[in-house]
């Protein structure tokens, strides 16, 4: 039971590189490659100091070259191996997007089952941190439309440890993606040892009546101060981290709807064709009598990503924004 265990407070970049030496150490079919994780341990030092105690035939480094990374994965995953790809920046994975297409999720129909892809790819994705042109795009819905794949999006190091190991232990390919600002900007306590967390379920981190927040990754954090600042006014509000979007909790978010008759998604990827478009209309196609005001999104804006300076603060959904929201749904 991971309730009884004895725990450790860790940042979410510490809980990933502890989930990554467990499964190397319990599976000797898992390989770490992408680039710099080997001798640099990653750039964000997810997996430092693993190539010196597993070698370089399990953890290596890759050449510059995302499509050949997710395809080398590809092989070795029919090869009967389980690979675990890093790829430095989510908004680096626009070249792999034709093995990500034609291949990686459409193995196990290709061959009917004869193969599967046990693979897991692991990249950083989301703002807040003041980083170069393309190093904070958030392309979830991207991946969410590639049919044969997982998506996950852990919001704190708890979850992200047992959500990465049960991602390795998946049959079918898994995308990891890890919000930036969460990985030295979150501690929690997190259990010792080897424990998985369900992958396809949503949880309700805040319960409350007058309005549902539906959010996944670095936006759970600004949902809960959101949530706070509207309990100091006597308005409970519940918070639903979605943390799987494929498959999606469906019942989980329509029993939270039913419950409060409000909902506010709030994604940080640009608006339009963003995840929310698709938690907004799962909501109005099966909970649309119970909606006692139309559902509002918070979200990125429609253009790309402002890189290097302060404009990201106004890009980046924020608590502020959150609770503009709430009001609209609430004084509807």
């Amino acid at each position: 039971m991971i309730a009884e265990r004895e725990t450790r407070v860790l940042n979410t970049v510490q809980a990933i590189n502890e989930a990554l030496d467990l499964a190397l150490a319990k599976d000797p079919r898992v390989v770490l490659f992408g680039e710099d994780v080997g001798a640099m341990g990653g750039v964000f030092r997810a997996s430092d100091g693993l190539q010196q105690k597993y070698g370089e035939k399990r953890v290596f480094d890759t050449p510059l070259a995302e499509s050949a990374i997710v395809g080398f994965g590809i092989g070795l995953a029919m090869a009967g191996l389980r690979p675990i790809a890093e790829i430095q920046f989510a908004g680096f994975l626009y070249p792999a997007l034709d093995q990500i297409l034609s291949h990686l999720g459409r193995m196990r129909h290709r061959t009917r089952g004869r193969f599967t892809i046990p693979m897991v790819i692991r990249a950083p994705y989301g703002g807040g941190v003041r980083t170069p042109e393309q190093h904070a795009d958030s392309p979830e819905a991207l991946l969410c439309h590639v049919p044969g794949v997982k998506v996950v999006i852990p919001s704190s190091p708890e979850r992200a440890k047992g959500l990465l190991l049960a991602a390795v232990e998946d049959p079918d390919p898994v995308f990891f993606l890890e919000a930036i600002k969460l990985y030295r900007g979150a501690r929690s306590e997190v259990p010792e040892g080897y424990y998985t967390l369900p992958i396809g379920k949503a949880r309700v981190v805040r319960e409350g009546r007058a309005a549902s927040l539906f959010c996944y990754g670095g936006m759970v954090e600004v949902c809960q101060k959101a949530a706070e600042v509207a309990a100091r006014e006597g308005v409970e509000l519940e918070v639903v981290d979605l943390e799987t979007l494929v498959p999606l909790d469906t019942e989980t978010l329509l029993e939270s709807v039913r419950k409060t008759g409000r909902a506010v998604v709030v994604y940080e990827a640009m608006r339009t064709g963003g995840f929310g478009a698709e938690v907004a209309a799962r909501i109005a196609e099966e909970a649309l009598d119970y909606l006692q005001a139309p559902i509002v999104r918070v979200a990125g804006w429609d253009a790309p990503y402002p890189p290097f300076s302060a404009v990201e603060n106004h890009y980046r959904p924020d608590a502020k924004r959150v609770l503009e929201a709430v009001r609209r749904v609430l004084t509807h």
